[in-house]
């Protein structure tokens, strides 16, 4: 089973593991059309670019996606876009005939032992500690840690 993780918003990104345990990062792309191509190839066993393209083992995926809101800070615009696009997430999920869950930031930084507080630095260095082989980036490393917490609670 492949595991995946989806930290929402523009500046998020879309992480998964393979049933070997190899995980593969990208940030969250900017088309619709990219998005629904970057889902259709993790479900088919592939990454969408050659520096994550893997021949996955897939015998099936199931996706967690962090359970976010808009927030007073927002401005109706930006409340409006980042709702569009967690739609859009689900709706590419449902199309690939993935099942995804949502998961409370708190459950899955607790699960792994990395409260952030807001503080993008505390998952990009468990992200770091838990995938040593990859580059990490702010915008990839919720996204790597909800897939290991999906991945954990799977087995």
């Amino acid at each position: 089973m492949t595991t995946i993780g989806i930290d929402p918003g523009q500046s998020g990104g879309i992480a998964w593991i393979d049933e070997k345990g190899r995980a593969c990062a990208e940030k969250m792309p900017e088309t619709l059309a990219d998005l629904w191509e970057l889902v259709e190839s993790i479900r088919m066993g592939s990454g969408a670019t050659p520096e994550t393209r893997l021949d996955l083992v897939v015998t099936g995926c199931r996706a967690y996606v962090e359970q976010v809101h808009s927030s007073p800070q927002m401005g109706v615009k930006s409340a409006f876009t980042f709702g569009q696009g967690f739609g859009q997430l689900e709706m590419a999920l449902t199309a690939a005939g993935i099942p995804f869950e949502r998961v409370r930031p708190q459950a899955w930084q607790k699960a792994l032992g990395c409260l952030t507080k807001g503080d993008k630095n505390v998952s990009k260095r468990k992200a770091q500690e838990i995938f040593p082989s990859l580059k990490i980036t702010h915008s990839i490393a919720d996204a790597l840690l909800i897939a290991e917490f999906g991945r954990r609670a799977g087995k």
